[in-house]
């Protein structure tokens, strides 16, 4: 099955997740004050290894909108 979201690209574990949950890279830049181009690396490299304020931003915006995303989502 094609998706609209993800579009058959390779995503990381959390750009996976955000396809599952139907929440957009935007959606993530407008809630956390992030770059595009940091939102961008967390969703399609899953090599990116993002600094712990980074994932601070991202866990309480998305707790704000009522989600959860696990850690280990962010690399180790």
């Amino acid at each position: 099955m094609f998706s609209f979201f993800g579009l058959g690209k390779s995503r990381s574990n959390f750009g996976r997740w955000l396809d599952r949950e139907e929440i957009t890279q935007i959606e993530i830049e407008q809630l956390t004050g992030l770059s595009r181009g940091t939102i961008s690396k967390l969703c399609n490299d899953k090599n990116y290894r993002p600094k712990m304020a980074t994932v601070v931003r991202i866990k309480k915006a998305l707790k704000d909108i009522g989600k959860s995303v696990p850690d280990d989502y962010f690399g180790a």
